[in-house]
């Protein structure tokens, strides 16, 4: 007897990955309610009640609804913010407050759902500082990193170290001419080094001089991981220049990535590692939310299956 019970798809209108996963949940029998929380409340509903039992009500969208009780599991990929145009600031303000703690908070909160990934749990593995942290104390290895805002410690960490590189701790899209953009990753010299550094807080970690990028997506208990083979300082500047080879996940690796996800209690990481000389992985991100979809397209790797089977609960 099928298992009737709606997996909650949550995510932008225009997601051609999470189309993938649901055709792959359709193809099977799987029911599927997907929304954008952007959408509350224009056409999308909530109405939840809490009682000793726990939470209980219904979630409407325009064509699908679903009881919050009966939901397997929750897929949240990546849906729109909250948005009310029509109203002045400050009214807007407080309304997406209120869908924020409201609409978010109950979605946090449905009973028996397995979440790929908790929102919640999301935004803590968001943070590299964290990440960082956690990977180190799972036994990776982790290139030297400093966060400052300091310009003298910036420069002291640079003279200690043969190259070091500055990424964002957060990207955030800026315009430039009215076409998106981001700030890239790049190497920095103390020369580069001025009192501007003291306006916020910085990341700068030594370079690892590798010979390759490895891209791991952990989903459940698989672990996927594909050799990226360019000359690219970031592999992400430039997808025509790239390679892409299926290799195995040394055991220690693999061991350190599955309690980092227990650390974060994740169900799925796309993990970013360089490739030393000597073959040492060396970890330099997780992203909790990250692309995979075209990893399955130029590998064959079944990393579509092997997320349904686990949005499908199957044992």
């Amino acid at each position: 007897m099928n298992d009737l019970r709606p997996v909650l798809v949550v995510t932008s209108l225009y997601d051609p990955t999470a189309d993938v996963v649901i055709g792959e949940l359709h193809d099977r029998g799987v029911p599927v309610v997907r929304f954008d929380s952007g959408d509350f409340p224009a056409s999308l509903s909530v109405e939840a009640e809490i009682t000793q039992d726990g939470i209980r009500g219904r979630l409407d969208t325009p064509s699908r609804t679903a009881d919050l009780d009966d939901v397997r599991a929750l897929y949240y990929r990546r849906p729109t913010g909250f948005a009310f145009p029509h109203l002045d600031e400050q009214d807007a303000r407080f309304a997406i407050t209120q869908a924020r703690y409201g609409l978010g908070g109950v979605l946090a909160s449905l009973p028996n759902c397995l979440y790929v990934n908790h929102p919640h749990y999301i935004g803590d593995a968001e943070f590299k500082p964290s990440g960082l942290a956690a990977a180190a104390a799972a036994g990776l290895q982790v290139p030297r990193t400093l966060i400052t805002s300091n310009p003298d410690a910036a420069r002291a960490f640079i003279k200690r170290h043969d190259s070091v590189i500055y990424k964002p701790l957060w990207n955030p899209v800026y315009r430039v001419d009215d076409v998106s953009s981001v700030v890239e990753i790049a190497e920095v010299t103390v020369e580069d080094i001025d009192e501007r550094v003291a306006g916020t807080a910085h990341l700068f970690q030594q370079r690892v001089p590798k010979t390759a990028d490895i891209r791991v997506t952990v989903i459940g208990p698989h672990t996927f991981s594909v050799r990226i083979d360019s000359d690219l300082l970031d592999w992400r500047t430039d997808y025509s220049r790239l390679s892409y080879t299926p290799v195995p996940t040394p055991a220690d690796v693999e061991l350190g990535l599955h309690e980092y996800m227990d650390h974060f209690q994740l169900h799925f990481g796309a993990f970013d590692f360089a490739l030393g000389a000597d073959g040492q992985w060396w970890f330099l991100e997780c992203n909790p939310s990250g692309q995979w979809h075209w990893l399955e397209h130029e590998t064959g790797l079944p990393m579509c299956a092997a997320l349904v089977d686990l949005l499908e609960r199957k044992p």
